[in-house]
């Protein structure tokens, strides 16, 4: 067996949402950054106009739908999707998980299929292999189904020929602050500096669909991807990319029993090893979802807590 090396990444969510302003007939001027970043170059506003003639007696561009500026809609679904997660979140989750790990260049795969009963405050979880295996302690394999990717979390992976492991540690979610109207002002331009949101040609307001590139400000992992679902302004699909290698991580998430969860898990990434490059991936499916209030396990009760077993 080859094994790869252990690497450590976090989604560095030093996000803030800035402001251009301007009045009519005067300089536009931008506002104190909120993100202490600069901007050199200027910016690029991006509008939509609406059966407007373009020069060179060309037709009117088509009728859109009036729809807000990519980063203020970015960062009203970070909002959202903050407020949703930490209203109700609950206090133990049970589940089942299909996993499937496969390199296939090498043409090798594992199937891990478990059940699952975890405390959600600090993601201890106890492993059950199906369909009469052993039990394992530990974090949830390989990722828990209750996380905000847009907080501020790191993880490290290990992946090699035979599985995968992931541990993560959720930080606080994120809350972009969004200015109130200002008389002064005729228009305001909010913008991201970290990153670069548009949006893809099957969005609609209901159902905005967000491409998002990382700008020279950003160096780590970023949501390069997401599809909002038009039923709970939650998102349906993130995907999660690292600027500096070929990972990708993409969470497909549902509202059960009225919580947002993740159902199907997607990780991605070459790993190198001995002169060798492969590519990793794994397929994680959760179902059978259940929310108790009182611990279904007496392990699960608190600390302390048994020790964790691979």
């Amino acid at each position: 067996m080859f094994d790869a090396e252990a690497i450590e990444l976090a989604f560095d969510q030093r996000l803030r949402l800035e402001l251009l302003k301007t009045k009519f007939g005067a300089a536009m001027n931008r506002s104190s950054p909120l993100d202490h970043a600069s901007i050199e170059g200027g910016a690029i506003l991006s509008l939509h106009l609406d059966g407007i003639a373009v020069p060179g007696g060309a037709a009117p561009l088509p009728k859109r739908e009036p729809m807000i500026g990519a980063d203020l809609a970015l960062a009203l679904l970070i909002n959202r999707t903050a407020a949703a997660y930490s209203a109700r979140p609950p206090a133990y989750i049970t589940y089942r998980e299909r996993t499937s790990v496969t390199v296939p260049s090498l043409g090798r795969s594992q199937e891990i299929d478990r059940s699952v009963a975890l405390r959600n405050a600090d993601n201890f979880a106890i492993m059950h292999d199906l369909p009469q295996g052993a039990t394992r302690t530990g974090e949830a394999f390989p990722i828990i189904p209750y996380f905000d990717p847009f907080s501020s979390f790191t993880f490290s992976y290990y992946a090699n020929l035979k599985a995968i492991s992931i541990t993560l540690k959720r930080g606080a979610p994120t809350v972009f602050p969004i200015p109130t109207p200002d008389p002064s002002v005729d228009v305001v331009v909010p913008y991201i500096s970290f990153l670069a949101p548009t949006y893809a040609p099957d969005s609609t307001p209901d159902a905005p669909h967000l491409l998002i590139a990382p700008t020279p400000l950003d160096t780590g992992m970023y949501p390069s991807e997401v599809q909002v679902d038009p039923a709970t302004g939650l998102p349906s699909h993130i995907v999660l990319s690292d600027s500096r290698s070929d990972m990708r991580i993409g969470l497909t998430y549902r509202s059960i029993d009225g919580y947002w969860v993740i159902v199907r898990g997607v990780f991605s990434a070459t790993e190198h090893a001995l002169g060798f490059s492969f590519n990793v991936r794994a397929v994680t499916r959760y179902d059978k979802f259940t929310f108790p209030t009182t611990a279904p396990a007496p392990a699960l009760l608190g600390s302390p807590r048994p020790q964790a077993t691979p």
